[in-house]
C-alpha cells in the first residue's frame, strides 16, 4: 500500500477538490451551482464550523472527507462524517479508510464522544467498507422539506 499524505486542504488544492466535489455531488444526483462550490470551499478552508481532510496519493489529490463536530444533548462533542469521496481510479486501495481514521483522529483530538456518517442504503461498495469499519445501529434517516 502507498503512503498517503492526509492534510486540509490549502488554497492549491481548489481545482483537485472540485474535481472530487463534483464527483460526490454526481453520485449523490444532486446539483449545485459554481458559487455553492465557492461557498463550500471558503468554508473549508476557514475550518471554523466545517473542517475537511485530502489525500494526496503521489502529490495527486484522489480523496476528500468534510466533518463537523456538533453538540451532543447525551454527551460531549459528536463528529459528523459529511461527505467522503475517492476517484474512481484510486478506490480499493485503501483512500476511504486512511481518510475515516485521519477524521476519527481529528474527532479524538477534539474530544469528540462519537463518530458518524450516513451512506445511502444502494451504496454497496462504500457499505462493505463502513461494515468492517463500523457498525450500522439500524437508523433510517428522514428529511423534512423547509
Amino acid at each position: 500500500m502507498t503512503a498517503f499524505e492526509i492534510r486540509p486542504p490549502q488554497p492549491g488544492d481548489r481545482a483537485g477538490w472540485e474535481q472530487l466535489a463534483r464527483g460526490y455531488k454526481q453520485f449523490y444526483e444532486t446539483e449545485l451551482d459554481d458559487a455553492g462550490y465557492e461557498l463550500a470551499w471558503q468554508r473549508l478552508l476557514s475550518a471554523n464550523e466545517v473542517h475537511g481532510l485530502v489525500l494526496l496519493d503521489e502529490c495527486r489529490l484522489v480523496g476528500m472527507a468534510h466533518y463537523l463536530m456538533h453538540a451532543s444533548t447525551w454527551s460531549g462533542p459528536v463528529c459528523y462524517l459529511q461527505d467522503l469521496f475517492v476517484a474512481e481510479a484510486a478506490r480499493g486501495r485503501g483512500v476511504a479508510a486512511a481518510l475515516i481514521e485521519a477524521v476519527a483522529a481529528a474527532a479524538r483530538a477534539r474530544g469528540a464522544a462519537r463518530y458518524y456518517w450516513l451512506t445511502h442504503q444502494d451504496n454497496a461498495r462504500a457499505r462493505g467498507l463502513y461494515d468492517r469499519v463500523g457498525q450500522h445501529r439500524g437508523f433510517l434517516r428522514y428529511d423534512y422539506s423547509l
